[in-house]
């Protein structure tokens, strides 16, 4: 039984050298914006992901995490400590 996928072409990305560093040229439809300098880098198996570093807090705190009721609920405070200067 032969099985048939018929699936639209997937994009691709040419792979090449500039001095000793590795380059990748992303189609149009997948460039960071222009206001990006740099991005984060991961592995998932055998995929590389790439994720734009924020260049402020602003997105951390619209997202309105916050810690929960019980964080460091069960830390023990820790003595003064007498210094000489």
């Amino acid at each position: 039984m032969a099985i048939h996928q018929t699936s639209t072409p997937r994009p691709t990305a040419r792979v090449g050298w500039n001095n000793r560093s590795q380059t990748v040229t992303m189609p149009l439809e997948y460039r960071f914006p222009e206001s990006v300098r740099e991005v984060f880098i991961r592995r998932e198996g055998e995929s590389v992901v790439l994720t734009p570093r924020p260049t402020d807090w602003s997105g951390f705190f619209a997202s309105g995490m916050t810690a929960s009721a019980d964080y460091m609920a069960e830390s023990e405070r820790m003595p003064i400590q007498e210094r000489t200067f």
